[in-house]
């Protein structure tokens, strides 16, 4: 008798597999309604993401983003137009070739986009009321000239530099996100214990998993954009 894989065994919802509620009680949000200047009243870590996270309070409440590269507490963060590091501005104010983070994808969204230790847009051309800004997968992204951006690059840069040497290192830091660790490959599990099990061929079984597949089931291509191979 086969037992259940872990993606159904983690879909059931237990305390192991839960995802803790308090590393992510931390939204990094803009308010909707920003103008004048804002304070940065704390610095702080988060378990549940890359970057430091600063606090910053202003005329429309406290608010958490991502702190910039040299932040530090009691630095003040303008709204408006001036383009210094850490001010949030719109994309019509800030010029050609700027590193910018945690932008939004529709005006008054909060922002999305670029949140991870280290990394950075850059904003590439502006053609009519689009803004196009290069992604640090070097591809770019059409926005509005209205969504708003962070000024400057993610503090933490350099966290992937120093290899993690103990596997005990690694535990901590994937059960702090509730991340699943370490992961067996599918293929090298028994055929009753996953549906691309077995060593026959060591090929996956090609197949595309239906969106409401419960767990167990919601294997292979989720959501592929593609299936076949590429030519």
């Amino acid at each position: 008798m086969g037992k259940r894989i872990i993606s159904q065994r983690r879909g059931r919802g237990t305390n192991t597999y839960k995802v803790s509620k308090k590393a992510f009680r931390f939204k990094l949000k803009y308010p909707k309604m920003l103008s004048g200047e804002g304070k940065v009243t704390k610095l702080f870590n988060s378990a549940a993401h890359s970057a430091p996270l600063a606090k910053v309070s202003s005329n429309a409440g406290s608010f958490y983003m991502p702190a910039f590269k040299n932040m530090v507490e009691g630095q003040r963060i303008s709204f408006d137009k001036k383009v210094e590091n850490g001010n949030i501005l719109r994309l019509r104010d800030i010029p050609v070739k700027t590193q910018i983070y945690n932008i939004e994808s529709r005006p008054g969204d909060g922002g999305i986009f670029i949140k991870s230790a280290g990394n950075s847009a850059v904003v590439s051309k502006f053609m009519g009321e689009a803004v196009f800004v290069l992604m640090p997968s070097k591809k770019e992204k059409k926005l509005h000239l209205n969504c708003r951006a962070v000024v400057g690059v993610v503090a933490g840069a350099g966290r992937l530099d120093k290899p993690i040497l103990k596997a005990g290192k690694q535990h901590y830091i994937k059960k702090s996100k509730s991340k699943l660790w370490p992961r067996t490959s599918a293929v090298k599990m028994n055929a009753i214990d996953h549906p691309f099990g077995s060593g026959r061929g060591k090929n996956p079984k090609s197949k595309v998993a239906k969106r409401n597949a419960p767990p167990g089931r919601k294997v292979g291509l989720l959501r592929p954009r593609r299936t076949g191979k590429k030519k």
